[in-house]
């Protein structure tokens, strides 16, 4: 769609179901009106006392009912398909704008609470499109048509009768600023008070624990409060008023009375006429009336529009730099790293080469940057110098294509509350057997009763934090991509599994450059590199760190290791 920001290109994307609005309304405009000029006819009859008259209009008058009836189904059959349509389009775009979106922008906010503060946007947006489409039909063209067919009965009268109308309907355009206001505030408290209800949620025992529960709930009662005075607030002002216009839009009526009376006993009009005309000025004055209704519901779908419009972008074509990808390797040159707003780059000046079927380790004291460089190689936050993978620099990539290149697994094991399987594939396939052996856990799922199935619990409560580090393990070499970054691997497994692991990891993973982090330097003398962060960078083999720094060899010797 061009420009989803535009709320006209949703009509343009859907002209057939818009066309048919327009033709199945004009339709129910037309025999609406023509209700009550057929009750008069009817009235007539029944006055002059003819039945063949009487039966004709009798028919006719039933006929009219149908059609508007037939009509009107059409009408709002197709407005809330095209309601839907577009409720689709504009959750569609939100979802992969939001998703998409720079890891940075996801780290400020919650997500899901993201989502669904848009998704509840869009339902007002398009029910507020779906309200004004409606009344485009029931309030203002047909009010319109009331009009249009008055003047034909009689000018003069219907210009006299109808002169409190537009005073109502400015009336209502008058209000709409207060009416988005007092929207406004009340959507803005809706979504303070979800963020506080998921917040009091999930932390209450650290509430509890800290003796803040009390005051957290005394806090959350006021803001619930004050949604409910904004509620009524806006609630009020939206649809209290619609008998206040009723009563100014109807007060011509006493022409049309008098007038019109004097018509009828002058014997310019017959009684059914009569009935006939005060039926539709009254019809006209009650669509008048309703016309806030359509002010209404545009002024309350424009808060969350504006809310929504950021979202709603077509996601940009990414490049294709699978084609011109080079033999695996990763090259960095000069690399500095800080997180966002800190004072001080965390290491700088890192440079290295890795090749495939290579094994990096990378250590240093506490505090040295370790686990930041390996978030810093997953390119999900800006850095300086050069990081060149596969011949291509990392910040080019993207999003998706560094998600085909690189393999991340942090502290945190992130496993969903789904099945031992679910949590590795992700929906992807690939071979289980595989990789449950590379992470040296078959014989934990060979005891349990329903293998792969087994379901893990909610961030994998029911397995032990050993089996919870070996699924998220295999999870990170599915694929076998370009990097894999392991970030402490092996803190929750004994020396054997360790030794299992990074034997299956030498063996299978020959096409790929393997990083892992650790503070555990006893498995250190089996890889090929090691990266050592401290005041100076250190790079070298096993033998040319226990030669060139002091404190790598120091920290080895301390945890046992054997020169």
């Amino acid at each position: 769609m061009k420009n989803p920001q535009k709320i006209k290109n949703y009509f343009f994307k859907e002209w057939p179901l818009v066309l048919s609005i327009i033709v199945t309304g004009t339709i129910f405009n037309v025999f609406t009106v023509y209700i009550p000029i057929m009750q008069g006819r009817l009235i007539d009859s029944l006055i002059a006392g003819a039945a063949s008259p009487i039966l004709w209009a009798v028919a006719f008058f039933l006929l009219t009912i149908l059609g508007v009836q037939v009509a009107r189904f059409l009408k709002r059959l197709f407005v809330r398909k095209f309601a839907n349509r577009i409720n689709q389009s504009m959750r569609t775009l939100s979802y992969h704008h939001v998703v998409t979106e720079p890891f940075l922008v996801l780290q400020k906010e919650n997500v899901g609470d993201l989502m669904t503060r848009i998704i509840g946007d869009v339902d007002i947006t398009t029910e507020g499109i779906r309200k004004v489409t409606t009344e485009t039909f029931d309030t203002g063209v047909l009010m319109i048509s009331y009009f249009v067919t008055l003047l034909i009965y009689d000018v003069r009268l219907t210009v006299l009768a109808s002169i409190f109308v537009p005073v109502a309907m400015l009336l209502a355009e008058g209000m709409k600023k207060v009416i988005y206001k007092t929207s406004k505030e009340y959507r803005a408290q809706m979504a303070k008070m979800a963020s506080s209800t998921q917040e009091i949620a999930e932390h209450a025992i650290l509430f509890r624990t800290h003796g803040v529960l009390d005051k957290k709930i005394e806090k959350y009662d006021a803001d619930l409060k004050d949604l409910e005075k904004k509620s009524v607030k806006s609630s009020l002002l939206e649809n209290a008023l619609a008998p206040l216009y009723l009563m100014i839009a109807s007060l011509g009526v006493v022409f049309v009375l008098y007038y019109g009376g004097l018509k009828v006993l002058d014997g310019v009009w017959t009684l059914g006429t009569f009935l006939a005309y005060f039926s539709l000025f009254i019809a006209m004055a009650v669509k008048a009336s309703k016309s806030a209704k359509l002010f209404n519901a545009a002024q309350k779908a424009a808060v969350s529009w504006q809310r929504i419009k950021p979202f709603l972008l077509n996601t940009p074509k990414e490049p294709d730099l699978s084609k011109t990808l080079d033999q695996r390797n990763l090259v960095v040159k000069n690399l500095s790293f800080s997180y966002p707003n800190a004072p001080e780059p965390i290491f700088s000046n890192v440079s290295f080469e890795a090749h495939a079927g290579e094994i990096i380790g990378i250590t240093g004291p506490i505090a040295s940057g370790k686990s930041s460089l390996g978030i810093a190689l997953t390119g999900l936050y800006p850095y300086n110098g050069s990081i060149l993978l596969d011949g291509h620099e990392l910040r080019d990539y993207s999003g998706k294509e560094r998600a085909s290149l690189i393999a991340y697994l942090g502290h945190d094991p992130s496993l969903l509350s789904e099945s031992i399987e679910d949590n590795v594939l992700l929906g992807k396939s690939d071979n289980l057997d595989l990789l449950f052996k590379d992470a040296s856990f078959t014989d934990d799922l060979s005891q349990m009763p329903l293998k792969e199935k087994t379901l893990v619990g909610n961030g994998g409560i029911r397995l032990s934090g050993g089996q919870q580090a070996r699924i998220a393990l295999a999870r990170a070499l599915g694929g076998k991509k370009s990097l894999i970054i392991l970030d402490d691997p092996f803190s929750a497994v004994d020396t054997l599994t360790e030794t299992a692991i990074m034997d299956q990891l030498r063996k299978n993973y020959q096409d790929s450059i393997i990083l892992i982090i650790s503070h555990r330097l006893s498995l250190f003398p089996r890889v090929d590199k090691i990266i050592f962060l401290d005041d100076t960078i250190v790079y070298g083999n096993h033998q040319e760190m226990l030669e060139q720094s002091e404190l790598y060899r120091a920290i080895f010797e301390l945890q046992g290791g054997q020169r």
